[in-house]
């Protein structure tokens, strides 16, 4: 059925045929393309390709009837061990599909979860992962028990009993999945829990939060390390990293965090999104976006469209600052316009090729976001002119016979607690 890893559903398949369904939206191409990097990244090379233009899938052979008969003969004639479909299949479509080419028939959400369990280093990424992998799997358990169940037809003898069965083996199988999601959903709770702590403790303190954000393999990581000093792993492959990483900046009078997390894909699972959703909340809580774009990709514009519904789905709003990545591979200009951004920026991030503009472009963002005060702070209140140096941005500063008198900037929560030594 397909919901298990392929390594222990198939005996190491090594090539597929990729089908899709054209809806006429002039992505199918690229989208397989895609699908093709993805089954790269657990072992399979594409043998073929089928492709269909129709409205919507067959809802029980996701291709119409001809094509499937030229998929079949395609499997035949490659050897193809593997189907793989663009889109997530139904069960019946699963059992369409196998039945009518004998092989193994998996989608791409399945593709794509296999390939984050193979790279989920952390306890954190491994629980997430389980946990999507696992919602992945009931459906298809109780797709599969409705199908026993029709099979049973009425009245009699041996059917009745094996089909009987067949439900309480798999009302077993389906009790103890349930049973790990709860446990796993419990354990991701407590990640949240943990990581409300760490934010809060962020907020009294009031570090503004820069995290980056964009499609995989978009080289976010690779600006990670260049920005701030980390190391965070920064490999040429989709979903190199499924961590979340935070550092430290200190730049342009403005001292803030900086963090990057698991990159974006089309059709993403709603699993995966549902199981990352502690890892994703993080954006949500952004001062500021950083919307990391391959620049060389052919592909750009509707992976800068996926990265903004996904942002949009999980209600991150923060302001946006475009960074056109991997200028040194000479993409072709001109480079596209989103409006919905606050700057463009255009940089290297493996050559270091303007970081400084970014750096200079996100204080200035960070700047737009607080009101400009002056303020006359006697030096009684020691403890308050500490606190609005980490928690201000420092314009100037001088000290004067009954106080020092600040220039800053300051967020709304500051500005209330220094209201009355506004000058």
């Amino acid at each position: 059925m397909g919901n298990g890893r392929l390594s222990e559903t198939a005996a190491e398949p090594e090539s597929a045929v990729l089908i899709a369904v054209d809806d006429g939206g002039g992505t199918t191409d690229a989208c397989l393309d895609e699908l093709s990097a993805l089954a790269g990244n657990i072992g399979i090379e594409e043998a073929g390709r089928v492709t269909q233009r129709r409205e919507k899938p067959h809802p029980a052979r996701y291709l119409g009837k001809g094509r499937l008969e030229d998929l079949s003969a395609l499997v035949s004639v490659t050897g193809a061990g593997v189907v793989i479909a663009d889109d997530e299949l139904t069960n019946a479509q699963m059992r369409g599909l196998a039945e009518a080419t004998g092989a193994l028939v998996i989608d791409r959400s399945l593709v794509i979860l296999d390939i984050f369990a193979a790279r989920a280093s952390s306890a954190e990424g491994a629980a997430q992962t389980e946990l999507a992998r696992l919602k992945y799997s009931l459906s298809r358990l109780a797709g599969l028990g409705k199908s026993l169940s029709r099979q049973g037809g009425g009245g009699g003898g041996g059917m009745g009993a094996r089909r009987g069965g067949g439900e309480t083996k798999l009302e077993l199988d389906r009790r103890a999945v349930r049973e790990r999601i709860a446990r796993l959903t419990d354990e991701i709770g407590e990640i949240k829990k943990r990581r409300g702590v760490s934010r809060d403790r962020r907020e009294k303190n009031r570090v503004p939060l820069v995290s980056l954000c964009g499609y995989t393999n978009s080289g976010k990581s690779t600006l990670l390390n260049a920005f701030t000093g980390a190391d965070a792993l920064a490999e040429d492959k989709l979903f190199a990293t499924l961590d979340t990483t935070t550092r430290r900046v200190e730049a342009h009078g403005f001292e803030y965090l900086m963090s990057d997390t698991v990159g974006f894909i089309r059709k993403l699972p709603h699993a995966l999104i549902d199981a990352f959703s502690a890892t994703l909340e993080e954006l949500t809580f952004a001062d500021v976006l950083l919307h990391v774009v391959d620049a060389s990709s052919p592909d750009r514009v509707a992976q800068i469209q996926t990265v903004k519904s996904t942002l949009s789905e999980i209600g991150a709003s923060a302001p946006i600052v475009t960074v056109f990545n991997k200028m040194d591979a000479s993409p072709r200009k001109p480079l596209p316009f989103d409006r919905d951004s606050r700057a463009h920026v255009e940089i290297s991030a493996r050559t270091g090729e303007g970081l400084d503009a970014l750096a200079y472009i996100v204080a200035e963002t960070i700047k737009s976001l607080r009101r400009p005060l002056r303020v006359l702070i006697p030096y009684a209140k020691g403890d308050l002119i500490g606190l609005t140096r980490s928690r201000c941005g420092i314009v100037s500063e001088q000290f004067l016979e009954n106080g020092t008198l600040l220039e800053l900037l300051a967020d709304e929560e500051m500005s209330g607690i220094m209201s009355e030594y506004i000058v």
